[in-house]
């Protein structure tokens, strides 16, 4: 997560930002109040229905505050109490985890297992060494004798040890990071900081993965899915309270070099970025594992992420492949509504 703290732009109502970025339609019906902020490098949208001003800004403040802590204990590589982690188990040593940093540390141990491992917070060392723990990315793909090296030593979350607050690992080569789960946690305790303040129908959108609660007013949460070749608009899609559309992308952050685009979802398989699929919606009621699951269908390939899918649960998902061509899960064929009626959409089996 770049580092930028929840930055408030008080007093912009963006309906018309919010039109741009799919999350419902511009109609008439229930009083609507949003809010965008900056955070974990990306903005954050808030949509709230229904809800008088004062206790909205109460939630929008709540947020900010929410996120500025977060991003000062979970940061994968400015200081913050993962990084103090991360040298503690780099140098051999028995460290104290607690709080949520225990659980996205439990929860990806399980999650990596799932996946198979194509979904591994324990390779940030390998993320580092692409560039990509950094606000400017590498001019150059890293030496290939370096990522053999990492390879070598095959971090993986089934590394740690984990012993209620005590946390250590035998392989020094093991650094977290939970960029690949985190902002499905992020979803959950920003849902339940509005609800305490009673807030009941929202929707939150953190860099285009979306959670939602209640409805906008008589009518189901309505989100975009972008489209990974043009950045516009590819479908919509419709969504109930509680559920959680995630999406993992090889547009979202990328270096060029010698004219081959290199992308920031790098497999732990090859040590190099994944290939084969540019896009991965999935739409799942825990958001966690939407979060993850996301990141390791895309990283799994053509070849593999209906197994990996199968094995995390998740049976919601959208793919576009390095070619353009669209997969659906009979699950959400109902449920998605694409913009160009000559789209070419190919029905995959049940999961």
């Amino acid at each position: 997560m770049p580092h930028h703290r929840a930055d408030r732009r008080h007093g912009i109502r963006l309906l018309l930002a919010a039109c741009a970025l799919f999350v419902g339609a511009c109609e008439r019906g229930p009083e609507v109040r949003q809010e965008q902020m900056l955070a974990f490098g990306t903005v954050v949208d808030v949509t709230l229905i229904g809800t008088d001003e004062a206790t909205a800004q109460r939630g929008f403040d709540a947020l900010a505050a929410q996120f500025d802590a977060q991003h000062h204990a979970w940061h994968a590589w400015q200081e913050s109490d993962l990084t103090r982690i991360n040298d503690k188990l780099a140098a051999g040593q028995t460290t104290t985890i607690d709080g949520d940093l225990r659980w996205l540390a439990e929860r990806g141990i399980a999650l990596a297992e799932q996946s198979e491992h194509y979904f591994n917070p324990a390779i940030g060392r390998l993320i580092a060494l692409w560039g990509f723990h950094a606000r400017q990315t590498n001019p150059s793909p890293p030496p290939a004798t370096a990522i053999d090296q990492l390879l070598a030593h095959s971090p993986r979350m089934t590394d740690l040890h984990l012993d209620g607050a005590t946390l250590s690992s035998d392989n020094p080569a093991v650094q977290l990071d939970f960029g690949g789960m985190a902002k499905g946690l992020i979803l959950d305790r920003a849902m339940i900081a509005l609800r305490n303040e009673g807030i009941e129908h929202a929707l939150i959108s953190l860099g285009g993965d979306v959670q939602a609660i209640g409805s906008r007013g008589d009518r189901r949460w309505r989100v975009g899915v972008i489209d990974p070749s043009t950045r516009g608009k590819l479908a919509s899609l419709e969504i109930d309270s509680g559920e959680n559309v995630f999406t993992s992308g090889t547009y979202e952050r990328y270096f060029e070099y010698d004219g081959k685009r290199y992308h920031h979802l790098i497999s732990p398989k090859t040590g190099y970025p994944a290939r084969g699929l540019t896009a991965v919606t999935v739409v799942h009621e825990d958001a966690t594992t939407a979060d993850a699951a996301a990141t390791a269908l895309l990283v799994a390939g053509p070849e593999h992420w209906q197994r990996i899918a199968r094995n995390m649960g998740v049976d919601q998902v959208l793919i576009v492949d390095d070619s353009g061509h669209v997969s659906i899960t009979p699950t959400l064929v109902e449920r998605v509504r694409f913009e160009e009626a000559a789209t070419t959409v190919t029905v995959t089996e049940a999961l």
